[in-house]
């Protein structure tokens, strides 16, 4: 979803007649969890930046039965594409990582000097130290080496592309399946996990590739005042949030969902709020524009246009 984003806006600019070459491969095409195949595609196209969007990722329910496969895959990615690249020379870097690095009583908002000051949350733990390790691993090859490998951390994503698996997608784009079939078969309620309390912050795709472009852009001497060599990774998010309840009744309305909301508290809250403190990246210039609202109407026309494909 974020990769495709990303891609769009470089797009855009080579259109606009900005000097790009952009080098893309499917997951079909390139497995980065193979180490060979990493190092040969790195050496046989000499990229002069890498941007890693690439991850396995899931909601509760995916961490919760494959968390395994959620540690494995997204080190293995990591480890091989951050030092392939570095063995093909490539001195610029920016990967993605996620707002579950923090801890699960991080204080509110999360800001960037929390890493590693705590318990982590047990349900995404896994895949939460596979990305603290992508950090640590940009700023290990910084340090050891003078490349300039970037992180970004952004809070929850959605918007076209996203994966709108009932069980293993995350909550917004699960949320938008389900009040979607909802409506359809003209049920009278939907049961959403847990108690509908925990708060959470919501950055559109878009929004996040902009920022990323953004932060890939800013001059090294830049990015090195707003951060430190030990603690280099940039929040990025619309630094607000909603509770999970409010934020399926704004799915309800804007699917066309007329029934009852009900919660089953037998199953997890997760974490009950994380919002990144985005200070740092507002205060280099850059802000959120997609308002939540706008950016769910948008997302449920691009779902409803994949639904009528698939039919």
């Amino acid at each position: 979803m974020v990769g495709g984003a990303i891609l769009r806006q470089l797009q855009a600019r080579k259109d606009a007649g900005e000097a790009l070459t952009l080098l893309t491969r499917t997951h079909a095409e390139l497995d980065l969890t193979s180490q060979a195949a990493v190092r040969d595609f790195m050496m046989a196209e000499q990229p002069d930046v890498v941007i890693l969007a690439a991850a396995k990722v899931g909601g509760i329910m995916a961490n919760n039965t494959y968390p395994a496969d959620f540690i494995y895959e997204n080190l293995m990615i990591e480890c091989n594409v951050i030092h392939q690249a570095f063995a093909a020379g490539v001195k610029s870097l920016l990967q993605l990582g996620s707002s579950c690095i923090y801890p699960r009583e991080a204080a509110q908002p999360m800001a960037e000097d929390a890493l590693l000051t705590g318990t982590l949350e047990p349900t995404n733990e896994p895949y939460a130290i596979a990305k603290i390790a992508g950090i640590k691993l940009c700023e290990s090859y910084n340090r050891q080496h003078g490349v300039d490998y970037r992180s970004v951390m952004p809070t929850n994503l959605y918007g076209p592309g996203d994966n709108f698996h009932p069980q293993n997608s995350h909550v917004l784009p699960a949320l938008i399946r389900r009040f979607h079939e909802a409506a359809r078969d003209n049920l009278d309620e939907v049961v959403i996990w847990g108690t509908g309390k925990p708060m959470r912050e919501f950055l559109h795709v878009n929004d996040m590739a902009e920022a990323s472009l953004f932060v890939l852009d800013l001059p090294q001497d830049v990015y090195a005042a707003n951060t430190q060599p030990m603690l280099s990774h940039i929040n990025v998010g619309t630094g607000t949030d909603v509770s999970i309840g409010e934020l399926a009744q704004m799915v309800a309305d804007v699917t066309g969902f007329q029934g009852k909301l009900g919660f089953d508290t037998t199953k997890p809250d997760g974490t009950m709020r994380k919002l990144m403190n985005v200070s740092r990246l507002a205060d280099m210039g850059w802000r959120a524009q997609i308002d939540l609202k706008d950016g769910l109407q948008e997302t449920y026309n691009w779902f409803l246009n994949q639904e009528s494909v698939r039919s």
